[in-house]
């Protein structure tokens, strides 16, 4: 019987499967067979998530948003903007532009 080949599996169906034993309506051969994967790949995921639970509660349940430099932004679009007229100019001249915009 030929091997198939290494599967990578989402984390969002890991953690369904997980789940899916900790509510324990089924044993996990039964998960195994549902969801074609293997009991010990499946004990692995929910030792995973039985491990790591208490870090979804952990922090101030916020994220912080991104520190943002608002010059070096307005910079940037003015470069990007001069750089776009130059190159619009030059295609125009050389023909290879509409002047119709």
């Amino acid at each position: 019987m030929p091997r198939r080949p290494r599967r990578n599996h989402s984390p969002a169906f890991k953690s369904k499967v997980a789940l899916a034993v900790v509510k324990g309506d089924k044993t996990i051969s039964e998960l195994s067979q549902q969801f074609d994967v293997h009991p010990n790949q499946i004990t692995q995921w929910k030792t995973q998530l039985l491990d790591r639970m208490s870090v979804v509660f952990e922090g101030s349940g916020e994220a912080d948003p991104p520190q943002v430099d608002i010059k070096t932004l307005h910079a940037k679009i003015g470069e990007l903007t001069l750089e776009n007229d130059f190159l619009e100019s030059a295609l125009t001249k050389a023909g290879l532009l509409s002047a119709k915009r």
